[in-house]
């Protein structure tokens, strides 16, 4: 592929949901290449996030959930990619005909929301993942808004549409909303005797890679139940596949750490450290694992590595403050205290860090009085 968008060296990647189209190891593979990286999950070092069409069937994700994160990611400054733009990156698939049409002039002609606009570009029912948009993607545009009138969901119709082939095939035929079929969520073509169906999407990858994606999801769900022990045991088979994943041993450490298995969490957090040593939140909880211990020189080393690492993270730098506070470090931890409300001048911890300025405002002036 020549001409078309590439991936700028130092991005760094991150993937929500499985891939459907293409193992990660490969794209992985591809994203290093470029001298950039490719993770599972997203950090704070995340430029882009991949959203992986499997995560459409995940039954418990639910439309909601999906906006909820696509719609957090964007407000974190994060470029949120499709499959299809991810591949077009990669240089794996030929990007769409030139075209011309802007979001907005999409939205104003087919009627569509622009929401829906969004979220189905992400889940690839367009012929483009973005603007400018094309001629069929208008059509299809226009057809999508006719099925979210008589009731669909985007979901629904990302769903449906990915079962039939290329989704440009769908600009010559009629869609139907298949409610009046039993099928409230089904997405008929022309006179509803076909309902759009069939595999997902295809698959290049190998059992392993299968394996690896599934036990990673059915890690991050126990993780999400509280069910620290069982997560933890998963995201373990998980680095037995793949020793190299850091989100993995992070998150497993997160786990140990829950279940109140303080050694082990501590192992795989400096295990994250050891895989990717920029990886901020490590550093982070791992300092905060040291300070429940009462380890405070090393939770003080561990949180001044973090500010290092990312300087506009105000977590590491409220706790080093209080570090410095409880060890009488007054003057130090005011300093601290009026970097974070630099970072942050309006939350409750904001609050609590004026309330910690002015305290040692007033033992300085009595000190001095």
């Amino acid at each position: 592929m020549t001409g078309g968008p590439a991936i700028v060296p130092g991005a760094v990647f991150g993937v929500v949901g499985a891939l459907a189209a293409f193992p990660l190891r490969l794209a992985a593979r591809e994203v290093e290449r470029r001298h950039a990286e490719l993770r599972r999950g997203v950090t704070r070092r995340t430029s882009h996030v991949v959203f992986g069409r499997a995560l459409l069937a995940k039954e418990k994700s639910g439309d909601a959930e999906i906006e909820r994160r696509a719609k957090s990611e964007r407000q974190a400054g994060r470029a949120l990619v499709s499959e299809n733009g991810f591949l077009r990156l990669l240089g794996l698939m030929k990007a769409p005909d030139a075209s011309s049409l802007s979001r907005q002039s999409l939205i104003d002609q087919s009627r569509l929301a622009g929401d829906a606009l969004d979220m189905l570009s992400l889940f690839d029912a367009f012929e483009h993942d973005g603007e400018p948009y094309s001629f069929r993607d208008l059509i299809l545009a226009r057809k999508y808004a006719g099925l979210i009138a008589s009731g669909a969901t985007w979901g629904a119709i990302a769903r449906s549409v990915h079962r039939s082939g290329p989704v440009a095939s769908l600009t010559a035929k009629s869609l139907n909303l298949g409610s009046q079929h039993g099928r409230p969520d089904a997405i008929y073509l022309d006179d509803g005797t076909s309902e759009l169906d069939g595999q997902l999407l295809f698959d290049l990858g190998s059992p392993e890679d299968d394996t690896l994606e599934e036990l990673f999801a059915e890690a991050e769900m126990a993780e999400e139940e509280g069910r620290h022990d069982d997560a933890a045991a998963l995201y373990q088979r998980c680095l037995a596949i793949d020793p190299k994943d850091s989100i993995a041993a992070f998150n497993r450490a997160n786990c140990l750490r829950g279940a109140g298995r303080i050694a082990e969490a501590a192992h795989d957090y400096a295990r994250a450290i050891k895989l990717d040593p920029g990886f901020v939140e490590a550093w982070f909880n791992l300092a905060g694992l040291m300070s429940d211990e009462g380890k405070a020189g090393s939770a003080r080393r561990h949180l001044q590595k973090a500010i290092a690492l990312d300087k506009a993270y105000a977590d590491p730098v409220f706790n080093l403050a209080r570090l410095e506070f409880d060890a009488g470090n007054l003057m130090e931890a005011r300093r601290l205290w009026v970097r974070y409300l630099e970072l942050d001048a309006e939350s409750e911890w904001a609050r609590t860090a004026q309330k910690g300025i002015q305290f040692v405002d007033l033992h300085m002036a009595r000190t001095a009085g």
